[in-house]
């Protein structure tokens, strides 16, 4: 027994050592990291949830949410866990009580509490030790069902994003520049194709694996893999103009429709909505856009039509979700529950969580649905008029899934490469807003051969 104590005692103190050591070399820009794990082992210890790490890898925010959202019944399961715990301690000092010399009156609930206590956080730590050398040893490993991100090791499609059509350079040149300047998004991928310039922007590398210069704790999670982007698509010989700036009418355009994303015009595109850490206004008016709403949160019509909704804030991609208004949140639910996606919990990206001016809640009655959890979404909102047809945006050509064909399908990456992205398929949702497919392989190797190397940010 002796023994025991002695081994506990180096146990702990090589434990406080570490702790000492931890916190006086760890480099100050890794304190969010560190943060994270310490919250993480006081969450495990204590039974309860950690706070949100500001900032913080996507893997650590998702974890947060999900701890978050389910603190009740974690805090069910513990009981449990603690009453076996207690049985364990009970039966195991029955069996030495007798080998032990009686304690001194007075002393045994202390001893016992002291005794205890220390059990039990040797115990979760080496378990949590345990715990955490599989999962990076998994992650290392992991066969991803789309890429290799162990975000998106869940699913087998994800939604990376928006295509959007441009009627000519001086709109393409506004629209670059409204994303750039007015949110701070980066130009990620170019390509040139006969008369079709293809621009892909965002906030951060496309690509579905970790670039090889990431390191945890160091790596912003701007250059993270995974991100979703705004396709800009023009065609050199399009005659059709998409969208044309409103005259000063935030509600019309110059044709005298009404703006796309309005609740009076019936576009099946509500808006992007983007959770960034700061944006600018007056540059999203300088190059074309037409803000029509800025209390709390801005909500503009971009240069090229797609209604945008931005709120400060912070997420692991900023892009956070795409709503639709839908004819029937129902139909439109069964539809995409068809393509793999699964209602999920509402992306916030602000702490408070929707209980302020600078983030709305969730719209009542709506559906959030994602492939992932950890993927960009939809948000089905009821249109005003159920169950009317909806109008199409026409500047949107379609939101963009990335999917892993099913076991035995052969998919070949040479013959359409350089053909217009998802055309080869693509379906049509019930509030007429065009789905696109492109095939992970395939996309990979679009990915890597558009990149820039260097993303221009300002």
């Amino acid at each position: 027994m002796v023994s025991k104590v002695k081994g506990l005692n180096r146990i702990r103190g090589l434990l406080l050592l570490v702790s000492l050591l931890f916190i006086i070399l760890v480099p100050k820009d890794s304190y969010a990291y560190a943060y994270a794990f310490q919250a993480s082992v006081l969450s495990h210890a204590l039974h309860v949830p950690a706070p949100a790490p500001y900032g913080t890898s996507q893997l650590h925010a998702n974890k947060y949410t999900h701890t978050h959202a389910h603190s009740d019944s974690d805090s069910d399961n513990d009981d449990d866990d603690d009453d076996q715990s207690s049985s364990s301690r009970s039966e195991r000092r029955a069996s030495e009580s007798s080998t032990m010399p009686p304690p001194i009156k007075g002393e045994e609930s202390r001893r016992s509490a002291i005794s205890n206590t220390a059990k039990s956080l040797l115990a979760s730590i080496m378990t949590m030790n345990t715990a955490a050398a599989l999962s990076i040893s998994n992650i290392q490993n992991a066969n991803a069902a789309v890429g290799t991100l162990p975000e998106y090791s869940d699913s087998n499609s994800v939604l990376q994003g928006i295509t959007i059509d441009v009627a000519d350079k001086s709109q393409q040149k506004d629209m670059i520049a409204f994303l750039q300047d007015g949110f701070k998004m980066q130009l990620l991928r170019q390509r040139q194709v006969g008369s079709v310039t293809d621009t892909w922007m965002g906030f951060g590398p496309e690509q579905m694996s970790i670039p090889g210069e990431w390191e945890p704790a160091v790596s912003s999670w701007a250059s993270y893999g995974g991100h979703a982007s705004v396709h800009i698509r023009y065609d050199g010989q399009t005659v059709e103009p998409y969208y044309t700036k409103g005259n000063g009418n935030d509600s019309d355009n110059d044709s005298g429709a009404p703006a796309p994303g309005n609740s009076n015009s019936n576009s099946n595109i509500a808006y992007l909505q983007l959770g960034v850490p700061e944006y600018r206004v007056s540059q999203m008016v300088k190059n074309g856009g037409n803000v029509y709403n800025g209390y709390g949160i801005v909500e503009v019509i971009s240069p090229s039509g797609l209604p945008v909704r931005g709120i400060v804030g912070i997420r692991p991609d900023p892009m956070m979700l795409i709503a639709l208004n839908c004819k029937s949140v129902k139909e439109s639910k069964e539809f995409y529950q068809q393509l793999g996606f699964v209602e999920q919990e509402y992306p916030y990206c602000r702490p408070n969580r929707g209980k302020g001016q600078f983030e709305p809640e969730q719209p009542k009655k709506s559906v959030y649905l994602a492939p992932s959890k950890n993927s960009m979404g939809v948000l089905l909102l009821q249109a005003e008029k159920k169950g009317k047809r909806m109008n199409a945006n026409p500047a949107v050509r379609s939101l963009n899934i990335v999917f892993q064909p099913s076991e035995g399908t052969v998919v070949d990456a040479d013959a359409d490469a350089d053909a217009d992205v998802g055309e080869q398929l693509k379906v049509i949702d019930p509030s007429a807003v065009p789905i696109a497919f492109e095939s992970i392989e395939l996309f990979e190797k679009r990915e890597r051969t558009t990149r820039i190397e260097v993303p221009a940010v300002e």
